[in-house]
C-alpha cells in the first residue's frame, strides 16, 4: 500500500481551492491542515476539505506533526519570506506556486534559500502538465526537424478578483509578465531546450482596471503586450498576451516551426467561463501540418470532466500533483519543474517587464 501523503497549506484562496479538489481526487493523498487567514476563503477550503484542520498561523502549520508535504498559494509577494520560515522551522517536500519571486532583492535571500534547503522543492508550473502540452511537447522536435521559430499567444480574461485585491498592483504581483506569463516563458525554456539571452518587450495598460481604485490607487497592471526573446541556440520565440480577450474559443495557442513543418496546441479556457448558449466548450487539439507532403492533421486532446471540473487549467493541477506525490514518497528522484527553473522564468518575466518600461533590450541573465 502506498504511503498516504498529509498536505500542509498556506494560502487556500482561489488557486489554493483549485489545488485542494485536486488533491482530493489522489488516492493515499489529503489535505490535513491549512493556514488561511481570510475568513472567508477558510470556510471555502474547509467544504473542500472537511477533515483538515484550520491553523492561525504559518507557525502553527508548520507544527502540525503527521504532514508529510508544504504546499504555497500564497499571494505571490509573500513567498520567499515563507520560503524562509519553512526552512528554519520545518524544511519538508516543498511545492511553491509561481511565481517563485517578484522583487529582484529577494534574489538573495532565494540564493540562501537554495543553497541551504535540505528537501525537495518543486515549482508550480502547471502549464507543463496540461494533456494537450504535453503532446505538444512530445512531439515538437520530430514535427519540425528541429524548432526554430516558437510563438505562444495567450487571448484570455482580465485578472479576477482577489483577497484584498493584491494582484491589481505591480509592487505585489511582479507585473504581469512576471505573475501571469512566467508560465509561458518556463514553456519556451523547456520547449527549446535553450537559454535565453535578450527579451524585447512592448506592453501597455490599454483597457482593463482603469476605471478601479483601491485606496485611492488605480491599478498599473499591463493587460496587453508582446514578447521576443532570443536564445542561445539561435531559436526565437514570442509571446502575445491580450487579457480582454475572453471572447475567443481556445485561450492559449501554441505553434513551433521548423526545416520540416509545424505543431499547434490550442487550449481552451475554464470550461466555467464558457456561455452555455453556445453549447459544449471547444476541446483541446493539436495539429501537425508537415511542408511535404503538405495537409494539417488534427488530433483532439479531451480531458476527463471530473478535472475539468476540479480546476481552470485544462486538468494539469491533477497531474502535476500526482508527480509531486510521487517525488514525496520517494519514487521520484527529483522535481521536474526545479527552483532553477522557476527562477529563470521569472527572470525572463523581470525582463520583459524592464524591456516594456524602457524600451530597450534587456539580458535576463542579470536576475539568473
Amino acid at each position: 500500500m502506498a504511503q498516504h501523503i498529509r498536505y500542509g497549506i498556506i494560502g487556500c484562496g482561489m488557486m489554493g481551492q483549485e489545488h485542494m479538489r485536486n488533491i482530493a481526487l489522489l488516492p493515499d493523498a489529503s489535505v490535513a491542515a491549512f493556514f488561511e487567514p481570510d475568513a472567508e476563503m477558510a470556510a471555502r477550503a474547509l467544504a473542500i476539505a472537511p477533515a483538515a484542520k484550520s491553523v492561525k498561523s504559518l507557525e502553527a502549520l508548520l507544527a502540525e506533526p503527521e504532514l508529510n508535504c508544504l504546499l504555497i498559494v500564497s499571494p505571490n509577494f509573500r513567498h520567499v519570506e515563507q520560503m524562509m520560515a519553512i526552512l528554519e522551522a520545518r524544511p519538508l517536500p516543498l511545492l511553491v506556486e509561481k511565481p517563485l519571486f517578484t522583487d529582484p532583492a529577494d534574489a538573495v535571500r532565494l540564493a540562501t534559500f537554495r543553497d541551504a534547503y535540505p528537501a525537495p522543492v518543486w515549482v508550480a508550473m502547471e502549464y507543463r502538465y496540461m494533456p494537450v502540452i504535453s503532446e505538444f511537447l512530445n512531439r515538437a522536435e520530430a514535427a519540425t526537424g528541429g524548432i526554430k521559430q516558437l510563438s505562444i499567444r495567450e487571448h484570455r480574461f482580465p485578472f479576477l478578483e482577489k483577497v484584498g485585491d493584491w494582484n491589481r498592483f505591480n509592487r505585489y504581483t511582479g507585473g504581469t509578465f512576471v505573475e501571469k506569463c512566467c508560465h509561458f516563458f518556463d514553456l519556451m525554456r523547456l520547449t527549446l531546450g535553450a537559454e535565453p539571452v535578450r527579451v524585447m518587450a512592448s506592453a501597455a495598460q490599454a483597457v482593463n482596471h482603469l476605471d478601479e481604485a483601491y485606496g485611492g490607487e488605480t491599478p498599473d497592471i499591463i493587460d496587453s503586450g508582446y514578447v521576443i526573446v532570443d536564445f542561445d541556440s539561435g531559436a526565437r520565440a514570442m509571446l502575445e498576451l491580450c487579457m480582454f480577450a475572453e471572447g475567443s474559443a481556445y485561450q492559449e495557442e501554441l505553434s513551433a516551426v521548423g526545416p520540416v513543418g509545424k505543431v499547434e496546441a490550442f487550449v481552451p479556457g475554464p470550461g466555467r467561463f464558457w456561455p452555455a448558449h453556445l453549447g459544449a466548450a471547444p476541446v483541446a487539439k493539436l495539429v501537425e501540418s508537415p511542408r511535404a507532403p503538405q495537409g494539417p492533421v488534427v488530433h483532439e486532446i479531451p480531458v476527463d470532466p471530473t478535472l475539468l471540473d476540479a480546476g481552470d487549467h485544462n486538468g494539469s493541477t491533477f497531474f502535476q500533483h500526482q508527480k509531486f506525490v510521487d517525488l514525496v514518497r520517494g519514487a521520484a528522484a527529483a522535481p521536474e519543474v526545479s527552483l532553477a527553473d522557476g527562477w529563470a522564468a521569472v527572470a525572463m518575466g523581470l525582463a520583459a517587464q524592464e524591456s516594456a518600461r524602457t524600451g530597450q533590450a534587456v539580458d535576463p541573465r542579470r536576475w539568473m
